[in-house]
């Protein structure tokens, strides 16, 4: 008996419809994402052979370095929630713009009576002017790093319902009492749980 003849189909597929959706999302990522900023301050922190990977929600972090003090609140609805709260306790009215360029501000550390010019810069001169500045206030008399901490800490808390996290990345050779103010200001909010930032040990610095 002859063999029955399968009849071949073409095993092209038309990708067009594919490579259109490819194309939407990634405008789409790229028009809604915030690029992150660059840290105003170097610090070198001290390498650890424990690893734990830090959260990218619900978190502030602490920057101490050169005896100044920064401070970086992570999610745009948390510093969109925290700066008017900071206003109101200084007596400091931020227009929506303002807070609109705060929400994507990084690591910051300026006094908040300098805030509004400092978001007024653009990215240099951000930069410049923290390198001048002596970070944010963490004296007895001008403690504003215990109330931009308190106030983020509260914003959390109504927004997602959830305690902030906090973390310290110190400069390995940063000298004890600058370390010690920010470490008594966590333990006077009853903040006696935190996480250090290091590096991998035997990594590139």
């Amino acid at each position: 008996m002859p063999r029955a003849k399968v009849q071949r189909k073409s095993t092209s597929i038309d990708m067009t419809a594919m490579c259109d959706v490819s194309f939407l999302l990634l405008t789409f990522f790229i028009l809604t994402a915030t690029a992150r900023q660059p840290d105003p301050l170097d610090v070198t922190i001290p390498s650890s052979t424990y690893k734990i990977k830090v959260p990218d929600t619900d978190m502030g972090i602490l920057s101490i370095g050169k005896g100044k003090v920064f401070y970086e609140i992570l999610g745009q609805d948390i510093r969109k929630a925290t700066l008017p709260k900071m206003g109101e306790k200084y007596n400091i009215q931020f227009t929506p713009e303002e807070i609109k360029r705060f929400s994507v501000v990084g690591s910051f550390g300026v006094p908040i009576e300098s805030l509004k010019q400092f978001l007024s810069m653009n990215g240099d001169q951000r930069k410049k002017f923290q390198e001048t500045s002596g970070g944010i206030p963490v004296d007895s008399t001008n403690n504003q790093l215990a109330e931009w901490l308190m106030q983020s800490r509260h914003s959390v808390a109504e927004l997602h319902s959830t305690q902030m996290r906090v973390s310290i990345k110190g400069d390995a050779n940063e000298e004890y009492p600058t370390v010690k103010k920010v470490v008594d200001i966590l333990q006077k909010q009853k903040l006696n749980k935190f996480s250090l930032i290091t590096s991998a040990e035997g990594s590139a610095q």
